[in-house]
């Protein structure tokens, strides 16, 4: 223990934190790629997908970053901490305007440099969840931490085909996860190269 109280990390949990970070960061930059050079209007935001019903970029952008905002906001309380996905606010103004969901996914690169710097890699969260029943789990920051990272390349993947409707390109990255950019042997990509 420090003199703080706060169990001392290890370098190990340390760079987990960092490796975590660099994902999360390259993966919340590509929607800030995505509204700076591929989406043109805010229209573009709100259009429906014909193949996901109900879906638009501008909502997939917020739910997506609703995750990590999530988190943050649980990792930065005192514990006993707790954490519920479904707790989430809808229809906000970065679902229908290019500059409030630039500036919301700015913001939230911005939080998790500052937070995780503060954070513990292996702090206890009780995690809630509606599945349709109610649920809850033990987990950890550090398990969660690569959750919201891989949930949002999931709704990339979303993105990806709401965009493709539109005819709009993306690149060969967006909306992959790591794991198959190293199968394939993207090395080129951010997040392509086995770091081992």
């Amino acid at each position: 223990m420090s003199t703080t109280g706060k169990a001392e990390q290890s370098p190990e949990d340390i760079e987990s934190l960092k490796q975590s970070l660099f994902v999360a960061e390259k993966v919340l930059q590509q929607a800030i790629n995505l509204l700076d050079n591929h989406i043109t209007s805010d229209d573009q935001l709100t259009v429906h997908s014909r193949y996901f019903s109900g879906s638009t970029i501008g909502k997939h952008l917020r739910h997506a970053r609703d995750y990590y905002e999530l988190l943050i906001d649980c990792i930065s309380s005192p514990p006993p901490r707790t954490l519920n996905y479904d707790v989430r606010i809808r229809n906000t103004p970065m679902e229908t305007s290019r500059t409030a969901a630039r500036n919301a996914v700015a913001e939230t690169i911005r939080r998790l440099g500052e937070q995780t710097s503060k954070a513990d890699w292996n702090a206890p969260i009780t995690l809630h969840a509606v599945t349709p029943f109610i649920q809850t789990f033990e987990t950890t920051f550090g398990r969660e931490f690569w959750f919201a990272s891989l949930h949002c390349i999931h709704h990339w993947s979303m993105v990806r085909v709401i965009a493709g409707e539109m005819d709009i390109t993306l690149s060969d990255d967006f909306g992959f996860a790591p794991s198959t950019l190293v199968y394939q042997g993207r090395e080129n990509a951010a997040l392509g190269k086995t770091k081992i």
